[in-house]
């Protein structure tokens, strides 16, 4: 999952990226990430924007993040892509995916992941896509 994921589970928690970490912590989805890419996350979602609009304390995003680390599949990265994305916090969700044989990434920016992806077969979904999926 891209960060922009976790941070919008995080700040709205009735919304379909918070249903697809729930769906990872009732075991019906896998999410794989690696250490740096969860350093990533931890920088991001403790932005002091992003706790004042999630209405949380420091502590509370403190908790989240622990919480989702224990759903989380870790990732062993043996090779290194790069350079296939212009941002490269991007590229470590790219690796991720792809050391861990990911069907999917999931993110609000398709664009950034696309063509990359698509030369190791990978599909770029939003987290409405997965819930769809999963509902059927």
């Amino acid at each position: 999952m891209d960060t922009n994921i976790i941070v919008k589970a995080f700040r709205a928690p009735q919304g379909d990226s918070a249903a697809l970490v729930r769906e990872v912590r009732a075991g019906n989805v896998a999410m794989l990430v690696t250490p740096p890419l969860f350093l990533e996350y931890e920088q991001v979602v403790l932005r002091p924007e992003h706790i004042a609009a999630a209405g949380a304390s420091a502590a509370e995003a403190g908790m989240f993040l622990d919480a989702l680390a224990r759903l989380l599949t870790k990732v062993n990265v043996h090779f290194l892509w790069r350079p296939q994305l212009s941002d490269p916090e991007d590229e470590m969700v790219l690796e991720a995916a792809i050391n861990g044989g990911a069907e999917a990434i999931v993110t609000f920016e398709r664009n950034t992941f696309e063509r990359a992806a698509q030369g190791f077969g990978i599909a770029i979904v939003t987290p409405g896509v997965i819930l769809g999926r999963l509902r059927r």
